[in-house]
């Protein structure tokens, strides 16, 4: 079998899982990955929710979640209040569903990756890990901590050949941005990007592609940025 026969025949048989693949970044980053010819698995709600870390626990430890080969771990929240307007409850769920899930999901699809002697993890963080404004402080915290998960799971399961890094996108023109900012301040944001313009979902989810496939044979515990030159300033 030639080289890149062999390669194909790898790849269909890999398995991805990408949480909060519904829409956005992650269902750019679905659809790339099928258009390779993986399968991909995008649950829902309904099918694990994120917020309940008993219900992570069961999904990632159940027949659904067996046999995954490359994790995306994408969904997130980001609820934007000035330090003194956030409660108890506003900051664990932001922990739990940005940090906590990620890290079960990745605690028992990870093991198992190592197991079978190869894996990759793509934890979907932001440039907010890296800096941060106002309104941002759970956000942030909670990025950067999935920064933090990235190095440790990539010191503690590289010697068995599971890469793990953090792709952290800019400005990125998804559909939320749309309805969360009106034209001027679509170019506002612009204007801080030396690209001067926003990420398209497209080119996040080829970055993230690239660090799950095979295609990547080095590259681990790194926090990526794909920004358009915004942290350069």
């Amino acid at each position: 079998m030639s080289a890149s026969l062999f390669k194909s025949a790898m790849t269909a048989t890999r398995k991805v899982l990408v949480t909060g693949g519904a829409r956005g970044i992650g269902k750019a980053i679905a659809d790339r990955f099928r258009k390779s010819g993986y399968t991909v698995l995008t649950p829902s709600r309904s099918e694990v929710d994120l917020s309940d870390l008993s219900a992570v626990q069961v999904f990632a430890s159940g027949e659904a979640a067996s046999g995954i080969d490359i994790l995306v771990n994408n969904a997130g929240e980001n609820k934007p209040l000035r330090l003194e307007e956030i409660e108890p409850a506003d900051l664990q769920r932001i922990l739990t569903v940005n940090v906590a899930a990620a890290f079960l999901l990745a605690r028992y699809l990870g093991v198992r990756m190592a197991e079978r002697g190869w894996g990759r993890i793509v934890n979907i963080s932001s440039v907010y890990s890296m800096v941060s404004r106002e309104r941002r402080s759970m956000y942030s915290t909670s990025k950067s901590a999935l920064n933090g998960l990235t190095r440790a799971l990539a010191v503690e399961l590289g010697p068995r050949n599971v890469l793990v890094n953090s792709v952290c996108p800019g400005f990125v023109d998804t559909d939320l941005t749309r309805q969360n900012n009106t034209p001027e301040e679509i170019a506002n944001l612009c204007a801080l990007v030396p690209l001067r313009r926003l990420a398209t979902v497209q080119e996040v989810a080829d970055f993230a592609y690239f660090l799950g496939s095979e295609e990547n044979t080095y590259v681990t515990g790194q926090s990526l940025a794909i920004d358009g030159g915004f942290l350069s300033q």
